[in-house]
């Protein structure tokens, strides 16, 4: 179903001045009924300006005057070739106010332990800009003595899911590029999931390492040391003063 335009300010003006439900104006504007609600009360969408869906092209009284009378009614979008694609629209993420001073943290961290990703996506991920990835890449952002590298998921500006989905493009697309990884980057490109079903990579404890240089050595030296006392035993095998005489005699 399409959306307004504007859809949290048409629905601060539908509460302003109208008397449809929440739960009629939550369905049109494809919120939650208890958004609606927050907005009556003041606590959801603080100082945003009402946008008229009537003057805009988006409604008309009389469907407005139907949804009055019955509370089973919905508001049907008056058809606006404006608001096609709107939903589809890309942009930056919104960062709440109370979050987004983590964001050069979480910048830090992806530029840190996951270089293979694109500026684009690292924008993408924790809604902020290119220059500002590229300060901290460069390590010229003006508070940059002062960060520390945390997860962007950790910090809420993020899903696992996201951040995985993000860096399996950037090695489908390293690996389409034709460039080499090693055993690191590879490990760095499994998603959570893969990691934690990978089998350890089996090690040799340290107690026994260097024996099987010495069972296939061991033999070799044995036959040194008999060579040697064969050698040794030669020496007092000397022949004696007779025999020399022996031998000069005629």
């Amino acid at each position: 179903m399409s959306k307004p335009l504007m859809a949290k300010a048409t629905a601060v003006w539908l509460v302003d001045n109208t008397t449809i439900s929440f739960k009629q104006i939550a369905d049109f504007v494809g919120m939650h009924e208890l958004e609606i609600q927050g907005i009556a009360d003041g606590d959801v969408a603080a100082g945003v300006k009402g946008f008229d869906p009537i003057a805009n092209n988006q409604l008309t009284q009389g469907e407005i005057e139907k949804a009055e009378k019955d509370v089973q009614y919905s508001l049907k979008l008056k058809h606006n070739p404006a608001a096609q694609g709107e939903e589809k629209r890309r942009g930056p993420r919104y960062t709440p106010l109370s979050k987004r001073q983590d964001r050069p943290n979480a910048i830090l961290w992806l530029v840190k332990f996951h270089p293979e990703l694109a500026d684009s996506q690292i924008a993408k991920l924790v809604g902020t800009t290119k220059p500002t990835i590229q300060s901290i890449r460069e390590r010229t952002h003006w508070n940059i003595s002062n960060m520390q590298p945390i997860d962007p998921v950790a910090l809420g500006l993020c899903k696992q899911s996201e951040l995985d989905a993000a860096v399996q493009k950037a090695a489908a697309k390293k690996a389409k590029d034709g460039e080499t990884m090693d055993d690191d980057e590879r490990r760095k490109l499994l998603s959570t999931e893969q990691s934690l079903e990978a089998d350890a990579e089996p090690r040799m404890p340290t107690a026994i390492e260097g024996l099987e240089t010495f069972s296939l050595t061991g033999a070799d030296d044995e036959e040194e040391k008999e060579e040697d006392l064969l050698d040794a035993e030669s020496f007092f095998n000397l022949p004696s003063d007779n025999d020399d005489d022996e031998d000069e005699q005629p």
